[in-house]
Protein backbone atom coordinates (compact mmCIF):
# COMPACT_ATOMS: atom_id res chain seq x y z
CA UNK A 1 0.00 0.00 0.00
CA UNK A 2 1.45 3.29 -1.02
CA UNK A 3 1.29 6.07 1.69
CA UNK A 4 1.25 9.77 1.91
CA UNK A 5 4.07 10.95 4.38
CA UNK A 6 2.97 14.52 6.08
CA UNK A 7 5.85 16.70 7.48
CA UNK A 8 3.98 19.45 10.06
CA UNK A 9 5.13 21.58 12.54
CA UNK A 10 4.64 25.32 13.58
CA UNK A 11 6.58 28.42 11.54
CA UNK A 12 10.48 28.33 11.16
CA UNK A 13 10.21 24.56 12.53
CA UNK A 14 12.26 23.69 9.58
CA UNK A 15 10.27 21.20 7.96
CA UNK A 16 10.66 23.07 5.07
CA UNK A 17 14.35 22.20 4.76
CA UNK A 18 13.77 18.57 5.80
CA UNK A 19 11.07 18.08 2.83
CA UNK A 20 13.20 19.29 0.21
CA UNK A 21 16.14 16.66 1.59
CA UNK A 22 14.02 14.31 2.12
CA UNK A 23 12.70 14.83 -1.63
CA UNK A 24 16.49 14.26 -2.70
CA UNK A 25 16.46 9.98 -2.68
CA UNK A 26 13.66 10.64 -5.48
CA UNK A 27 11.63 7.47 -3.31
CA UNK A 28 8.69 10.23 -2.49
CA UNK A 29 7.15 11.91 -4.64
CA UNK A 30 5.73 15.39 -3.87
CA UNK A 31 2.44 16.95 -2.55
CA UNK A 32 2.45 19.90 -4.08
CA UNK A 33 -0.36 21.96 -2.77
CA UNK A 34 -1.89 25.26 -4.16
CA UNK A 35 -1.90 28.46 -2.39
CA UNK A 36 -3.51 32.09 -3.42
CA UNK A 37 -0.73 34.07 -1.57
CA UNK A 38 1.61 35.71 -3.53
CA UNK A 39 5.16 33.81 -4.70
CA UNK A 40 8.05 34.21 -2.28
CA UNK A 41 11.81 35.20 -3.31
CA UNK A 42 13.01 31.81 -4.67
CA UNK A 43 9.98 29.87 -5.05
CA UNK A 44 9.29 28.27 -7.86
CA UNK A 45 5.77 27.63 -9.75
CA UNK A 46 4.80 23.57 -8.90
CA UNK A 47 7.79 23.17 -6.91
CA UNK A 48 6.70 24.70 -3.55
CA UNK A 49 3.25 25.59 -4.24
CA UNK A 50 0.60 25.80 -7.64
CA UNK A 51 0.32 29.48 -7.18
CA UNK A 52 -3.17 30.91 -7.99
CA UNK A 53 -5.92 33.30 -7.46
CA UNK A 54 -9.19 33.78 -5.81
CA UNK A 55 -10.63 32.67 -9.15
CA UNK A 56 -8.52 29.56 -9.49
CA UNK A 57 -9.96 28.17 -6.02
CA UNK A 58 -13.25 28.75 -6.67
CA UNK A 59 -13.08 26.73 -9.76
CA UNK A 60 -11.67 23.69 -7.92
CA UNK A 61 -13.94 23.84 -5.22
CA UNK A 62 -16.87 24.11 -7.93
CA UNK A 63 -15.60 21.13 -9.50
CA UNK A 64 -15.18 18.94 -6.49
CA UNK A 65 -11.53 18.86 -6.24
CA UNK A 66 -10.34 20.35 -3.20
CA UNK A 67 -9.87 18.11 -0.40
CA UNK A 68 -9.24 20.36 2.13
CA UNK A 69 -8.69 24.20 2.75
CA UNK A 70 -7.84 26.84 4.66
CA UNK A 71 -7.76 30.64 5.02
CA UNK A 72 -5.94 32.89 6.72
CA UNK A 73 -6.61 37.06 7.34
CA UNK A 74 -3.46 38.07 7.22
CA UNK A 75 -2.18 41.56 7.04
CA UNK A 76 -1.33 41.46 3.24
CA UNK A 77 -5.00 40.26 2.83
CA UNK A 78 -6.80 36.69 2.45
CA UNK A 79 -4.54 33.72 1.72
CA UNK A 80 -5.76 30.67 0.65
CA UNK A 81 -3.93 26.99 1.05
CA UNK A 82 -5.38 23.66 -0.41
CA UNK A 83 -4.88 19.94 -2.01
CA UNK A 84 -6.32 19.15 -4.76
CA UNK A 85 -7.68 15.19 -5.04
CA UNK A 86 -5.72 15.97 -8.67
CA UNK A 87 -2.48 16.35 -7.34
CA UNK A 88 -2.58 12.60 -5.60
CA UNK A 89 -2.36 9.27 -7.44
CA UNK A 90 -1.45 6.83 -5.02
CA UNK A 91 -1.01 4.01 -7.74
CA UNK A 92 2.11 6.20 -9.21
CA UNK A 93 4.03 5.26 -5.16
CA UNK A 94 4.40 6.89 -1.79
CA UNK A 95 3.96 10.98 -1.49
CA UNK A 96 5.56 13.96 0.82
CA UNK A 97 3.45 16.42 1.44
CA UNK A 98 3.89 19.50 4.25
CA UNK A 99 1.08 21.39 6.08
CA UNK A 100 -0.86 22.63 8.76
CA UNK A 101 -2.09 19.80 11.51
CA UNK A 102 -5.55 20.87 10.02
CA UNK A 103 -4.91 19.86 6.88
CA UNK A 104 -3.65 16.52 8.48
CA UNK A 105 -6.36 15.71 9.96
CA UNK A 106 -8.87 16.35 6.56
CA UNK A 107 -6.02 14.44 4.36
CA UNK A 108 -6.22 11.74 6.97
CA UNK A 109 -10.09 11.71 6.85
CA UNK A 110 -9.96 11.47 3.13
CA UNK A 111 -7.47 8.40 2.37
CA UNK A 112 -7.48 7.21 5.72
CA UNK A 113 -4.96 6.66 8.80
CA UNK A 114 -3.48 4.27 7.37
CA UNK A 115 -2.50 5.69 4.43
CA UNK A 116 -1.54 9.23 5.91
CA UNK A 117 1.39 8.99 7.96
CA UNK A 118 2.09 12.31 10.39
CA UNK A 119 6.25 13.56 10.61
CA UNK A 120 5.67 16.68 13.09
CA UNK A 121 8.69 18.13 13.59
CA UNK A 122 9.21 20.40 16.98
CA UNK A 123 11.73 23.23 17.87
CA UNK A 124 12.01 25.43 21.12
CA UNK A 125 9.64 28.72 20.44
CA UNK A 126 13.27 30.55 20.88
CA UNK A 127 15.21 29.18 18.24
CA UNK A 128 12.03 29.11 16.29
CA UNK A 129 11.75 33.18 16.18
CA UNK A 130 15.42 33.55 15.81
CA UNK A 131 15.12 31.70 12.20
CA UNK A 132 11.96 33.53 11.59
CA UNK A 133 13.09 37.04 12.05
CA UNK A 134 16.66 35.85 10.23
CA UNK A 135 14.66 34.05 7.02
CA UNK A 136 12.70 37.31 7.30
CA UNK A 137 15.40 39.59 6.71
CA UNK A 138 16.69 37.73 3.86
CA UNK A 139 13.09 38.93 1.90
CA UNK A 140 13.71 41.77 -0.52
CA UNK A 141 10.59 43.38 1.13
CA UNK A 142 10.61 42.05 4.80
CA UNK A 143 6.67 40.99 6.22
CA UNK A 144 7.73 41.33 10.19
CA UNK A 145 4.09 41.97 10.94
CA UNK A 146 3.24 38.64 9.02
CA UNK A 147 5.77 36.81 10.89
CA UNK A 148 4.58 37.61 13.84
CA UNK A 149 0.93 36.68 13.19
CA UNK A 150 2.34 33.26 11.64
CA UNK A 151 4.14 33.08 15.30
CA UNK A 152 1.66 33.69 17.71
CA UNK A 153 -1.07 31.86 15.41
CA UNK A 154 0.97 28.65 15.70
CA UNK A 155 0.12 28.62 19.32
CA UNK A 156 -3.46 27.86 18.92
CA UNK A 157 -3.09 26.05 15.65
CA UNK A 158 -0.44 23.47 17.39
CA UNK A 159 -1.50 23.50 20.97
CA UNK A 160 -0.91 20.10 22.55
CA UNK A 161 -4.67 19.75 23.12
CA UNK A 162 -4.75 19.59 19.32
CA UNK A 163 -1.82 17.99 18.73
CA UNK A 164 -3.23 14.70 21.20
CA UNK A 165 -6.93 15.14 19.40
CA UNK A 166 -4.88 14.27 15.93
CA UNK A 167 -3.13 11.57 17.38
CA UNK A 168 0.14 12.51 16.88
CA UNK A 169 2.72 10.82 19.32
CA UNK A 170 6.34 10.58 17.78
CA UNK A 171 7.81 13.93 17.65
CA UNK A 172 11.11 14.76 15.84
CA UNK A 173 13.06 17.37 17.66
CA UNK A 174 14.92 20.14 15.89
CA UNK A 175 16.39 22.08 18.03
CA UNK A 176 19.59 20.82 17.71
CA UNK A 177 21.62 19.58 14.97
CA UNK A 178 19.70 19.31 11.51
CA UNK A 179 21.51 16.26 10.52
CA UNK A 180 20.41 14.57 13.62
CA UNK A 181 16.35 15.36 13.01
CA UNK A 182 16.46 14.66 9.79
CA UNK A 183 18.33 10.92 9.84
CA UNK A 184 15.62 10.44 12.21
CA UNK A 185 12.66 11.25 10.29
CA UNK A 186 14.83 9.76 7.21
CA UNK A 187 14.96 6.00 9.24
CA UNK A 188 11.14 5.90 10.87
CA UNK A 189 10.25 6.80 6.88
CA UNK A 190 12.05 3.91 5.36
CA UNK A 191 11.28 1.93 8.14
CA UNK A 192 7.63 2.16 7.53
CA UNK A 193 8.26 1.78 3.52
CA UNK A 194 9.76 -1.43 3.90
CA UNK A 195 6.27 -2.81 5.82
Amino acid sequence: MNRIFYIMGKSSSGKDTIYKKLLESGELLPLVLYTTRPMRENEQEGREYHFTDRQGFEKKLAEGKVIEERTYDTVYGKWTYFTCSDSIDLVRGNYLGIGTLESYVKLRAFFGSECVIPVYIEVDDGIRLIRAVEREMREEKPKYTELCRRFIADSEDFSEEKLNEAGIKRRFSNSGAFEECFSEADEYIRTILKK
